[in-house]
């Protein structure tokens, strides 16, 4: 036998019918609340994979990467069903308090590193900042999806929606921080 015959395949067939696993076992709609809200958080993470290999900016680049690992656990936390909430938490870290903070501490940092601009901002101003303001419009829908799971009685950690609150805040400010080098008029969209 070839090596190949012992690799596992890409496709399962499992989900043929409209349906998915959890986490850690049971299965639900691929269009339930929660297979909603981590399917968006997915979006963003790759979202924030291209402006990432957008930006020229080695700070931009390095929050944008710890972000991503971090949407990864808030992702597993919507795809756990709360009956194996603690079995989660045997295996990854929950969104804490701590998080929020962190990301209210990157955006206190990087407002005091250049001056916002005092004008309405159309997404736009360079490739990376544009990818940038696509996952924060990615982190809004997320939002959104986790406030259904929370109206469901499913979300297990009220702190996922404060801190996709307080990403897409720091998003936004990334965003502008990205272009912060660039002509006013280009990074506002305010170009005759």
């Amino acid at each position: 036998m070839s090596s190949s015959s012992y690799r596992k395949k890409v496709y399962t067939k499992f989900g043929d019918k409209g349906e998915t696993s959890l986490l850690y076992g049971g299965r639900v709609s691929k269009n339930s609340p929660n297979t909603e809200a981590y399917g968006i958080t997915d979006e963003a993470v790759s979202a924030m994979g291209l402006a990432r290999s957008l930006s020229d900016n080695s700070k931009v680049k390095d929050i944008l990467r710890n972000l991503q690992r971090e949407l990864f656990t808030i992702a597993a936390e919507l795809a756990t069903d709360p009956e194996k909430y603690d079995l989660f938490k045997e295996h990854f870290a929950p969104v804490t308090q701590e998080m929020v903070d962190n990301l209210e501490n990157t955006i206190d940092t990087l407002e005091q590193e250049f001056e916002m601009p005092k004008v309405f901002v159309l997404p736009g101003g360079s490739p990376a900042s544009s990818a940038i303001d696509m996952s924060r419009t990615i982190i809004r829908t997320a939002e959104r999806r986790v406030v259904a799971v929370a109206e469901d009685g499913l979300l297990t950690n009220g702190l996922i929606l404060t801190y996709l609150n307080r990403l897409g805040d720091l998003l936004f400010v990334l965003a502008r921080y990205q272009d912060k080098e660039i002509p006013i008029e280009r990074a506002t969209g305010d170009i005759s």
